[in-house]
């Protein structure tokens, strides 16, 4: 080698005496140093930002960690380094070592979102299937672990890089929550608060194992398929209405559209027979304890020609999450049998039943299950 080449070589090789990153985009997490071919100057000035972490690697090995400040570089405040190096009694020539500037500030409104639909097992609806999405916030709460675990030797490592990872994480976990949360299927929408704040409390070992650090967890919006909803909402208003009202509220529209269609005498008398039944029922209705009172002078001055009054309508008390419930007439029964809330096997009890009974084993009962085939005619 001729004395010009060991004068380029020489050239070449440049002693770095200033270390520092400024930073100019929004979605870099870490950046190492450039220095290739270059060797780090003794006493050489370290400048680390707000917002910065220093990570100084040698030959694979993390060695030390810098917070924001300005240092000069010696064997004095690179103990981790000098023990790697071998420096003994410190030195006083240029050395090598990875330096890489890690971005700890906060990075928020990042995107998640469940890629395949939940399937989730409802007590009422069956095997039901939901999606949802939401933002989360995070940074780097250790540096040195950040780098050794994650970047390795990435030499520009951005948030699309990391997002990417820590989207499928939040997938996994928000699947195994949800799952053991055990909600009815409408309250996971109503309920959104609550389940992120499980979450995050869930996600977050996970994410400090690799030295980040969840902040926020939002759950913006939990979906379902249109007929689930429909179906919810059905739901809904039958569990809010009181059927035997109902039934017995458009009853008495029926009656006075009847009497008011019907003409002559027999549309009169009719008139005043099924006026005479419905007294006698909404009297029953709205002062149970004086109806038996209020109906006799009513029988009697109906004549023996007018027919007894109705019976009174069943009431069935039934059994759920082993409490008692009801009474509830027979329509309520059987709109509870439709939406799941009893089944064949619900144990239910009425007036004259020595115990309770499965709901199968009730006879006027066992029309809601289906499939009854008519006895034989007479011959």
């Amino acid at each position: 080698m001729g004395i010009f080449d060991k004068i380029k070589e020489k050239l070449s090789h440049e002693f770095i005496d200033i270390i520092e990153w400024l930073d100019y985009t929004d979605d870099t997490i870490v950046h190492r140093f450039e220095r290739y071919q270059n060797e780090i100057k003794n006493n050489a000035k370290l400048i680390v930002r707000e917002g910065q972490t220093a990570v100084f690697v040698n030959e694979g090995q993390l060695a030390d960690v810098f917070g924001p400040g300005t240092y000069t570089l010696n064997t004095q405040n690179l103990p981790i380094l000098t023990t790697l190096k071998g420096w003994k009694y410190g030195f006083n020539s240029p050395f090598k070592a990875e330096v890489y500037f890690v971005n700890t500030h906060l990075f928020t409104d990042e995107k998640w979102g469940t890629k395949n639909p939940i399937t989730l097992n409802d007590d009422r609806f069956g095997l039901v299937e939901i999606r949802a999405f939401g933002t989360y916030a995070f940074k780097i709460s250790d540096a040195g672990k950040f780098v050794v675990d994650i970047v390795g030797t990435d030499n520009n490592f951005t948030n699309f890089e990391i997002n990417e990872h820590l989207k499928s994480l939040i997938a996994t976990r928000f699947t195994d929550t949800v799952g053991e949360a055990n909600l009815p299927i409408e309250l996971y929408a109503a309920n959104t608060t609550e389940l992120s704040e499980t979450c995050k409390e869930v996600m977050q070992p996970e994410f400090e194992s690799v030295g980040i650090s969840l902040e926020k967890f939002y759950i913006e919006n939990v979906s379902m398929p249109e007929d689930l909803k429909k179906e919810i909402f059905e739901y809904s208003r039958i569990d809010k209405l009181d059927l035997d009202k109902l039934t017995k509220f458009k009853t008495a529209k029926a009656i006075e559209a009847a009497a008011a269609n019907e003409g002559g005498t027999a549309g009169a008398g009719m008139g005043m027979g099924m006026g005479f039944v419905l007294a006698q029922q909404m009297g029953g209705m709205m002062n149970p304890q004086m109806g038996g009172q209020q109906q006799a002078p009513a029988q009697q001055q109906a004549g023996a020609g007018m027919p007894p009054p109705m019976p009174a309508a069943v009431q069935y008390f039934y059994a759920a999450n082993g409490q008692q419930a009801g009474p509830v007439g027979f329509e309520q029964l059987r709109a509870l049998f439709a939406n799941r809330t009893v089944n064949k096997d619900t144990l239910v009890w009425k007036q004259g039943m020595q115990n309770w009974t499965a709901l199968s084993e009730v006879e006027e009962l066992k029309a809601f299950l289906g499939g009854n085939t008519p006895p034989p005619l007479p011959q």
